[in-house]
């Protein structure tokens, strides 16, 4: 349980044979592990009810240009998320971060200039109110239970059972 000074180094060794093995897929081996869905139109009654990607798309049979439309639809939608990125980061972000850094040199103003000096104000006088308390409590209030204690003394309170 000492200290380690030795810096100890960490490899790993492969045969060649391991490493060609490894790039094989790893579930390659496994045919049909799910069944397949049935077929729940045998005779093609709904036949017209059956769509393909090309319907959604609604390019002709003839063209098949799925490599042009999604990578200029990914062209677009990569430019308007930067164009919008940008407009409201101009329209929100950085007005929000002036008004924020407003009040917070606002706030700053007021614990500087307002709070911290009230709190000094009462830390230095408090000995002196202490002092005052005690001897206001002294004077006035202690004399007062006093003689309310020994006047209600003499009260004797007797409870009588039916």
């Amino acid at each position: 349980m000492g200290l380690e000074k030795e810096k100890m180094e960490t490899s790993v060794i492969m045969d060649e044979d391991e490493f060609n093995r490894s790039i094989e897929p790893i579930l390659g081996k496994k045919t049909n592990v799910y069944s397949e869905d049935p077929d729940r139109d045998p005779k093609d009654i709904n036949a017209h009810l059956k769509f393909g990607f090309e319907d959604i798309i609604a390019e002709p049979i003839s063209t098949h240009s799925f490599d042009r439309v999604w990578i200029g639809s990914h062209a677009v939608f990569e430019l308007v998320k930067y164009i919008f990125y940008r407009i409201l980061t101009t329209f929100l972000a950085i007005p929000m971060a002036f008004i924020a850094g407003i009040v917070f040199g606002i706030l700053s103003c007021i614990h500087i200039w307002v709070v911290m000096p009230v709190i000094q104000g009462c830390m230095m006088t408090l000995p002196s109110i202490h002092v005052i308390w005690t001897s206001l409590m002294d004077m006035f209030i202690g004399p007062f239970f006093f003689s309310i204690g020994r006047c209600l003394s003499s009260v004797n309170v007797k409870t009588v059972q039916n």
